[in-house]
Formats: C-alpha cells, structure tokens, sequence
C-alpha cells in the first residue's frame, strides 16, 4: 500500500512503499544525487540510503574541525578556572569561609575582667567599679538589605535618642569589626535597660549588654564626690593622680585589637589609669555561645573565667593631699589667686605623698566618655584645669636655684664656706646695672647669708665673676644644673611630664641670634632670664641638699597586688645619680636654708615646733603681670622626713604668699605626725 507523497525542503517528492526507506523519486534528470545515510527521525532501523541533492544543509555541517577544537578549548578553560577557584577557597580561604560559617552559627563572647582598685599608702581605697549598662549593635547581624536597616536605625535614634546620621556613622566606623558589639548608648540605668531589651527584642543584632563604669572616690568618707560643676575649684587634686578612663578611638583599636581590645572597651586616658593600663586591666575571659538568625544566644557551649586586673597601692598620703589641698585653696581665695601647685615628698626615697595642683576637674565627668558641653566648660576656663601645673608646667626658678648654684661654686672651689662678698645694692657693668632686691645692700655676704637673705650680688660674683674675681660661667652652672636635675624629665609614672630648659650659649645664638654676654650668666645665677623648671625638680633638687647628695626618681606607685593570690610586688625606689655634691658643702647649705627659717626671709617658720629648712624664691616673667611665689624646703634639718614646694602663679612674693602656705601645712603635718 502507498503512502502520500512527502515534499522535501527543496521541492521533490519522496516515495515511501510499504514504509521501507528505499525510495523512489520523481527527480529533475538534470539533478544529480548521492547517496548518503539519512539520519533524520523517521530513518528506519534498516540503515538503507537515501538520495539527496548536494545543496541540501544539514545541522551539523557548521561544527568545522576548527570550532570544535575551540569548543573544547573553551570548556576546558572553564574547568580549569573551577578547579583553580575551588583549589584557592579550599586551601587558602577554608579557615577563613569555616571561620564566618561558624560565626554565623557560633560566637565567642568576650568577658570583662575586673579592674583593678587604686589605694593610697594606707588602704583607702580611691576607685570604685560600678555595674553599668549599654545598648549595642552587631554590624554582622544587622539587616543587609538598605531599607530594612534604615528602618532598624530609625528605630535605635528613637529608643536612644541619638542622632540618625552619628548611629550611621558609628556603624561605618567600626565596620570592620563586624563580629564585636558596638555600643551605641552607655550608662543606660537598670530601668531603663529592661525597658530597651523588651522594645528591641526583635531587632536583630541588637542587645543590652552589661559591663562596669569607674568611679573616683572622696577619700574622706569612701563616697563617690559629688560637686557642682559649675565651680571646678571645688574639685579634688587627685584627679590629676588618678585620671581617668575613655573610649578607645578609632586608631587605638586598630593598634590594640590583637591586645584582646574591643570597640566597646574603655582604657586609660590620663594619670595613673593611662600609665599602669595594663597592670589595672586583665585578662578577658570568654564564653563561646550558639546563636539563631537574629544573633540571639541560644545555647552557652564553653566558658573561659577573666583574670582580674591587679590593685595598685600609691605612695600618695590622701590626708596630707587633701590637707595641702585645702590650705592652698583657703590662701587662694583669701589672696584672690587661683593658680597654685603644692609637692610633698620623702627626701630619701623619692616616693610622692601629695601631689597637688590647683584648679582641678572632676575625672567622674570624664569616666566612659564626657559631653561636649562638659568638656567645653573645662577647656574654655582661662586657668585651664586639665593642666597639671606641678609636673607639665614650667617657670622661671627665681631665688630657688640659688641653692644648686651655691653648692656647685663650693664643689669646684670658687669659693669656699667663709667666703665673702660686699653687697651694696648691686653691681654694674658698663652701661648695665644688676640690682640686689633690698636697697642699699645687705653688707658683707658669706654663703649662709646669701641663702638666708637671697642677696644677688653674691651670685652675681660666683656665677659670672667681676672685676678680677672669676666665677663659675655659664658651662659649670649649666653642668650642675643638669645634675640637679633641672634639665631633663625626671621619670615620674604619671604622663605628661616636661623638661626643664636651660640656655646655653649655642642656643642663644642659634634662637635669638645673639652672642651671649656676661648679664645673661648673672641672670642664670639668679633663676632669671629663660631658665625654665617644673615645681616637680624644684622640690627633687631640694631633695639632693636634703638627703646629702642623691637624686632620686619621682615615686608614686609602691606595689601592685595580686587580687587572687593576695601577692604583693613592691616597687623600690630608683636612683638617678648619687654623690654629686660632697656632703660637707650641702651641710653648708643646709645651714644657710635654716638661716633663713630663723632670721631670713623665711622667719615665719621660726616658731614653728619642728626645725624646717627653706628657701623663698620671686620669679619675673612678664613686666605686665605679676611675679610667680616660690618656697621650697624640707623638715626636720637634721632627720629630714619631707620636703615641701610650694608654687604660687602670679603671687608676687615668696615670703608673702608662699611661705604663710608652708607655715599653715607643717604646722598641721607635725600634728598629723605626732597623733
């Protein structure tokens, strides 16, 4: 039977007979054909040929040698990137992918350490750690979609009150510490956080978390000092000490990170907590946690307990600092000053037992971070009362170097314990006079009197020399100021510290551009001119006279101790250089700084009930303004147990404004001794 007839694409009829595939075609004769092997659907099984003409197009016929190969080329090429790529995660970023799949499942959750308490000498305790809590964010877990986490922060800037674009900023940040809690609001009150963890409990990377606040105690009464902010003059000298903690920006992070510090964290930022921050802080524990979607803890799957931060017992006296303290500020206002800087130490080791410089801040405001507008009022006051006046700041010396310059000429024989000179009221020199500060003179002047009564001629003589007598010049005075110490910083554990200045020739000519004449060498000699000194080695050069010849470096740290295994490590006292005056001269000295307590310039002292060794100094500064007040001395004279300095910014005389503030300060401390 005959099936109908099937046109191919070109035109030709195909005939089936009994569904066989040998066809017969009615065919143009003129066309010629081949036979080839049909491989179309409906072939048959049989293999037989079918005639075709040669312009028929297959789909094949367009894959030349030469595109496969390229094929083939391309698909291997692409293997091979997978391979390469596949190889390169595996080997190279498997730790890193493992790492984030288990953080999206796993964190470790860092636990604070306790820091450590800071006391004075005999125990009070003059910190305290407060629990406190903060509302955090995880920038891991936080929406990844733009509006989703517009609205997250629109919601945090309502709950907290904050600005929408410092939330944004804060988040760009710390960006890249995406794993850690970045607080958004400290300090939050315990109601108040319960209240934030019930309207954020569906935020997700969002917490309330728990950690401690420092505070500074009053150490009259243990409690924390309360005081209006207004009057910053109120406010303990301790601060200055103590410092204070802050939050860690941006730069000290990155630096601190690999430290086990945090975004969240706090370290310190001024006095004792900046210097000892690693022996306060610890060591973090951790707690490693399993977490849903929202990065909400699930489960608690190991715990590593901190290591708390060690104490630190001051050598600070905080009765005799809040004494001095006290006695400083009544002269103040009573004088209507309001800069001032007061140093006890112990002569013969070095340690500080107040420290106090005057006006302060409170370091409560500063504890955690301070407000702009707290922060303003402190560093717009014109007395600036972040500045620590007894180490940072430094001063004309006036009459208070005269006891390094004295010791130095009876060191290198210029003169010796009698020698003697005629004061008539000055000398002068060419065109140019040097005046002695009492009219008329003082009369014939040996070293002892010239201490007593501060008479600047003698120095004039000993220092520059005149007429045909040789001094000591500005190189040896120079060379024994350094050993006094009043060049260098000392090296006390607290920031900040300066260095003195001493001119020089070299320098004269390279600054100012002047040669040196033998005016500047008696204004050396007197503690005028560009001599600079901190209040810190003033009292550490009275330290060397009082002590028979060594320097010792500034103390006020004397052991640590180890909260859990009660073990104390105690700081002994450091050297900075021994025997730089041979002890017979500083005797000499030393009688002539109780000269002065007698029937000098410091004879208020004189009734005193213990034997106080002084000596008064008046530094010029400014012809504008007033001169600074300086009196420096140790007690008792023969078994000297302290050494006080007092400095008097602006307060015109030594014997007028400092001394009076000495007086009132032994006079209670020899109480305060005998009790």
């Amino acid at each position: 039977m005959k099936k109908k007839n099937k046109k191919n694409p070109h035109g030709e009829y195909l005939f089936f007979e009994n569904g066989e595939t040998n066809n017969r075609l009615s065919l143009n004769k003129k066309k010629k054909y081949d036979w080839v092997e049909e491989s179309f659907s409906f072939e048959n099984d049989t293999g037989k040929q079918v005639a075709v003409p040669h312009s028929t197009h297959f789909i094949g016929t367009s894959f030349t040698k030469k595109k496969v190969l390229w094929c083939v080329s391309f698909i291997v090429l692409i293997f091979i990137t997978l391979v390469i790529r596949v190889s390169y995660l595996q080997l190279f970023k498997g730790d890193y992918y493992a790492a984030r799949s288990v953080n999206n499942r796993e964190r470790v959750i860092p636990i604070p350490s306790e820091r450590g308490m800071i006391y004075d000498k005999n125990g009070i305790q003059l910190t305290q750690n407060i629990p406190n809590f903060s509302l955090a964010i995880t920038p891991q877990d936080i929406p990844r979609n733009q509006e989703q986490k517009k609205q997250l922060i629109r919601t945090l800037s309502n709950i907290t009150e904050e600005n929408i674009t410092g939330i944004e900023q804060l988040i760009e940040e710390y960006g890249d510490y995406s794993y850690e809690s970045i607080n958004i609001k400290e300090d939050i009150p315990y109601d108040v956080a319960l209240r934030v963890q019930i309207a954020t409990a569906d935020l997700p990377g969002i917490s309330v978390t728990r950690g401690s606040k420092r505070l500074y105690q009053n150490p009259e009464d243990g409690t924390v000092k309360k005081v209006g902010q207004e009057d910053v003059d109120e406010l303990s000298s301790l601060s200055h000490i103590l410092g204070y903690l802050g939050k860690l920006d941006r730069e000290e992070l990155d630096r601190l990170y690999e430290k086990g510090y945090l975004p969240s964290d706090t370290l310190g930022k001024y006095g004792i907590e900046k210097t000892f921050e690693e022996v306060l802080r610890g060591s973090y524990g951790k707690r490693r946690i399993e977490v849903n979607v929202r990065g909400r803890e699930q489960a608690n799957l190991a715990e590593q307990a901190p290591v708390p931060g060690n104490h630190i017992v001051l050598s600070i006296d905080a009765t005799i600092q809040n004494n001095l303290e006290r006695i400083l500020r009544q002269s103040l206002e009573k004088n209507n000053k309001s800069k001032a800087s007061g140093i006890v130490s112990d002569p013969n080791t070095g340690k500080i037992l107040a420290l106090v410089s005057i006006p302060s801040f409170d370091n409560n405001d500063f504890s955690g971070g301070i407000s702009e507008g707290k922060y303003r009022k402190y560093t717009q006051n014109k007395d600036n009362p972040l500045f620590n006046r007894s180490i940072s700041g430094t001063y004309p010396s006036g009459s208070t170097i005269k006891l390094a310059v004295a010791a130095a000429a009876l060191q290198e024989g210029v003169i010796h314990k009698n020698s003697s000179f005629l004061s008539n009221g000055g000398i002068s020199v060419g065109q140019w006079f040097f005046p002695d500060w009492l009219g008329g003179g003082h009369g014939v002047t040996n070293v002892r009197k010239s201490l007593s009564q501060s008479v600047n001629t003698f120095y004039y003589y000993i220092g520059g020399g005149y007429k045909d007598f040789t001094g000591l010049g500005v190189s040896r005075i120079i060379k024994y100021l350094k050993q006094f110490g009043l060049y260098a910083k000392l090296g006390i554990d607290l920031p900040g510290e300066q260095e003195g200045f001493l001119p020089s020739i070299a320098w004269k000519e390279r600054i100012k551009k002047e040669r040196w004449y033998v005016g500047d060498t008696y204004n050396l000699s007197i503690g005028q001119g560009d001599l600079l000194a901190t209040p810190l080695q003033i009292n550490f050069m009275t330290n060397i006279v009082a002590n028979g010849g060594t320097l010792f470096k500034p103390q006020l740290v004397s052991e640590f101790i180890d909260p859990v295994e009660k073990k104390k490590t105690v700081i002994h006292p450091s050297m900075i250089r021994r025997d730089i005056i041979d002890s017979i001269h500083l005797k000499t000295i030393r009688l002539g700084m109780r000269d002065c307590v007698l029937y000098g310039s410091c004879r208020r002292l004189n009734t005193l009930p213990l034997h106080v060794a002084g000596k008064t100094g008046t530094a010029q500064w400014n012809s504008a303004k007033e001169n600074h007040a300086w009196f420096t001395s140790f007690a008792p004279m023969h078994n000297p147990e302290i050494s006080v300095t007092i400095l008097v910014e602006e307060g015109g005389e030594g014997s007028k404004i400092a001394v009076p503030i000495a007086d009132e300060f032994y006079r209670w401390w020899y109480g305060y001794k005998t009790q």
